[in-house]
């Protein structure tokens, strides 16, 4: 997730927790004596993360020759899934954008550019119903690179998210969807969401034949067994199905993050990542995502600190979410 969203709580945070905690839904996980829905390959959901995080990966830096070779592993996958290309160059979406830094200025007192070539690697799975509207699958691949020597390897952030989404890819093959589903993973979200603008801005996407988004952005690691589901509020339709994937899910589901803190919200998460040039369309979504923990944007974000247990357990809700939304949304 990109650093410059994630701003810590104000000092009244506790104040707007008790204000708030009678408007957020924690449904219960089902009990032991329940089945749960499974549809991941669990021991595969690990290895792509460990395959992505892994230091010949060099933690995916955009423009970097790390982030090219993680892009074709995931060319790669797409292909090996047997998904349908959908890029503009095969599986490949090539785009570029400049940065300025004025906080590290040149001499003369100009600020500093950067100029980068990126690319996002889109798939699709034809639907069963050709002219529904699409579901759009996003997670980022890049991550931070080397920094000062240090080598980020980003395995909640992002390499889960990824993860998950060949998993899906991977569900949809093996089982047509009703809807045509598009898979994208983006490139440069930690420089501002630029994959994410690239996709939503191109002749790849029609706005107008995009029944929503659903965005996956670190879900391997909670110690208390939640993931959050963001923007409800800005789509309460979404709502029930959600509580009803509850009913099928091992990890607890919590909405919120979707609405300012003076509006008796939590810290706000609609622009926060790769949902948000979607949301900024007009187009509902749901973010999938966990709250930050102690390993967020640190060298110390390794595949060894995820608890593959509850890593799976939010794979297979995820995947239940993407058939619900499927079946039910029009």
């Amino acid at each position: 997730m990109a650093s410059h969203v994630r701003a810590a709580l104000l000092s009244l945070g506790v104040a707007a927790l008790l204000i708030q905690a009678p408007l957020i839904a924690q449904a219960t996980a089902v009990s032991a004596g329940e089945a749960a829905a499974r549809h991941v390959d669990r021991a595969q959901l690990m290895r792509d993360v460990e395959t992505l995080s892994a230091p010949a990966f060099e933690g995916r830096r955009t423009g970097t020759p790390s982030a090219l070779k993680a892009r074709q592993w995931l060319v790669d996958q797409f292909s090996a899934i047997g998904l349908t290309s959908g890029g503009t160059l095969g599986y490949v979406q090539p785009f570029t954008f400049s940065t300025r830094d004025t906080r590290a200025l040149l001499p003369g007192g100009r600020p500093y550019r950067a100029d980068y070539a990126a690319a996002n690697v889109i798939g699709r799975v034809p639907g069963r119903e050709p002219r529904a509207r699409i579901l759009v699958i996003t997670a980022h691949y890049d991550h931070l690179g080397i920094r000062d020597g240090a080598l980020y390897p980003g395995a909640d952030d992002n390499a889960s998210g990824v993860a998950v989404l060949l998993a899906a890819a991977r569900h949809f093959v093996r089982t047509p969807p009703r809807h045509p589903v598009v898979f994208a993973a983006l490139d440069a979200e930690e420089l501002g969401l630029r994959g994410a603008r690239a996709l939503i801005d191109s002749a790849l996407l029609s706005r107008s034949a995009v029944a929503m988004n659903i965005n996956l952005d670190m879900v391997s690691r909670n110690g208390r067994n939640e993931i959050y589901a963001a923007g409800t509020s800005h789509a309460p339709w979404l709502r029930p199905l959600l509580q009803d994937v509850q009913a099928r899910a091992s990890v607890n589901i919590l909405f919120g993050h979707d609405r300012p803190m003076d509006r008796g919200g939590l810290e706000d998460w609609t622009q926060s990542s790769d949902h948000r040039p979607f949301h900024d369309a007009g187009i509902p979504f749901v973010y999938f995502g966990v709250e930050d923990h102690p390993d967020y944007h640190k060298a110390t974000d390794t595949a060894g600190r995820i608890d593959s247990r509850f890593f799976g357990d939010a794979a297979d809700m995820i995947i239940e979410a993407l058939r619900t939304f499927d079946a039910r949304v029009e």
